[in-house]
């Protein structure tokens, strides 16, 4: 009885591992849907962009700063996975002029959304490395018209300090 226990343990912890936290093992071009749920699991969240194409997201927080992004073409093949909380899409966040869907596209759903009534804004946040592997946080405010009116990237000086107090 015991043996067996250990056994099934075993295995669960086999199938477990199996899971891909970035989904390196996929392969742009040969990997399907089915693929992508086998070695990531559920998203989080899947949109269909304006291309036609599917998004899948896997967001790593709240204590992540990663969120892959399967990309998949219409008939459910994998374009690409990408790490998306990256400098190079924080520089496309232009205020006055990028919206929610865009930033929604690009980044993924956030970690939390507040609204501030007092200013008439939504504001999405995000955890991220900056060019280091330091953690910072990105909070981008959106005015009531879904315009991006001001971005935020503040260094995490808790988690920078060795997570004391920081939860």
């Amino acid at each position: 009885m015991k043996t067996r226990r250990i056994a099934i343990i075993s295995a669960l912890f086999l199938v477990a591992g199996c899971a891909s936290y970035d989904g390196s093992g996929l392969l742009p071009g040969k990997s399907t849907a089915n693929d992508v749920q086998t070695q990531m699991g559920s998203p989080a969240e899947r949109l269909t962009a304006a291309s036609g194409d599917t998004i899948w997201y896997y967001p790593r927080a709240p204590q992540g700063v990663h969120t892959f992004a399967v990309r998949m073409s219409p008939d459910g093949v994998v374009r690409s996975v990408e790490q998306v909380l990256d400098m190079a899409n924080l520089k496309k966040l232009v205020p006055g002029t990028t919206v929610t869907g865009e930033v929604r596209e690009q980044f993924g759903p956030p970690m939390r959304i507040t609204r501030f009534d007092h200013l008439q804004r939504n504001v999405w946040e995000y955890r991220m490395t900056g060019y280091s592997s330091d953690p910072y946080f990105l909070y981008v405010q959106f005015s009531d018209d879904g315009v991006v009116r001001e971005v935020v990237f503040l260094k995490d000086m808790y988690r920078d300090q060795g997570d004391h107090g920081h939860s």
